[in-house]
């Protein structure tokens, strides 16, 4: 019996965990549902907690140095403590409210390149090896991110990646402890002005804060350097705006002058600003280009912690013993 309580210990003849999904499709601001079911071990085990939370791969400066870490960001818990006997049979059913700032991971049905989301299990076990379980999850565009992402594509501008960064942009409502930026590939007509653009939402109930980063290009006698803006949209603007004119008229503002100033005659209210001043310029944001001001100019770092009353994650890429494999391979119980 004192074998057996060792072995339980180091996790050996413990309880499985296997969460379900009912559909690992959503979209910000919907839920996901699904089910943990537990299968008790050898012998009987004291369950402390069993809480599911959102994970994701987030782009972290510290210095002058770059690394990605795994966060969870948001997390709820799902039973308290209990007893589970051997070999006992348990299934829990759970439906997690998905934060309207949660990052886009799918775009028609593909995966955006760089982006990453699970919903990870955590069974909290007393005096035992905790267990867990890593399911993906694909978060979809609301319609009018997808508006948006459809005028870049109409405009002839080309998808080259995303991430999600680590700060908090100034003057937008963001309460999670990162954004998310897309990449595009400059659209022919504006390959003359400008190298990139980065687009990020800050989605709220009530609509999204776009964000736009333009790199733009240096003249024979100037340096090339960022500029910004910032639209906010309604959700009910989605299907009654021309987006691809109010893009471009956005993309027109932001490449024929620089500074702080008010957009407006694009068919929605929006608001225009340029970077802070009083920034130093920096180097490149590890995107692979020199930048001028930066988006580091109008990020302010967000102590991880307790973020606008929301669970903002701890760093937890050693926690999830490898669930997060270089392939992206989510699921299956852990023994």
């Amino acid at each position: 019996m004192v074998f057996k309580k060792m072995l339980s210990a180091f996790g050996v003849g413990g309880p499985k965990v296997d969460t379900v999904l009912a559909n690992p499709n959503t979209r910000p601001g919907l839920t996901l549902e699904g089910q943990v079911n537990l299968v008790g071990g050898d012998s009987s085990a004291a369950i402390e907690q069993i809480a599911v939370g959102l994970v994701t791969r987030v782009e972290i400066e510290g210095g002058d140095s770059e690394y990605a870490g795994i966060m969870e960001f948001h997390r709820m818990p799902v039973a308290g403590a209990f007893e589970l006997a051997p070999k006992q049979q348990l299934s829990i059913p759970f439906q997690l409210q998905v934060p309207w700032e949660t990052p886009i991971t799918d775009v028609y049905g593909q995966r955006l390149r760089g982006m990453t989301m699970g919903l990870r299990t955590e069974v909290a076990v007393a005096r035992a090896v905790d267990k867990s379980d890593l399911d993906q999850v694909a978060v979809h565009p609301l319609p009018v991110h997808e508006r948006i992402l459809d005028a870049f594509a109409q405009l002839g501008f080309r998808f080259k990646g995303a991430d999600l960064e680590h700060g908090h942009i100034r003057g937008t409502q963001q309460t999670l402890p990162f954004y998310q930026e897309v990449e595009f590939f400059a659209a022919p007509q504006y390959a003359q002005s400008i190298n990139e653009v980065e687009l990020t939402f800050v989605t709220s109930q009530r609509g999204i804060d776009v964000i736009l980063e333009c790199d733009k290009r240096g003249g024979f006698l100037s340096a090339g350097h960022d500029v910004f803006g910032r639209y906010t949209v309604a959700h009910t603007d989605a299907e009654r705006t021309d987006w691809a004119q109010v893009v471009d008229g956005w993309l027109q503002e932001l490449t024929s002058k620089y500074g702080g100033h008010r957009a407006q005659g694009f068919g929605v209210p929006v608001q225009g600003y340029g970077a802070p001043h009083g920034y130093p310029m920096s180097p490149g944001h590890g995107h692979g280009h020199s930048r001028g001001v930066g988006m580091g100019g109008v990020v302010a770092g967000a102590a991880l912690g307790a973020v606008g009353g929301m669970v903002a994650g701890e760093m937890i890429e050693d926690a999830i013993e490898g669930d997060f494999s270089e392939d992206w391979g989510f699921g299956g119980d852990e023994e």
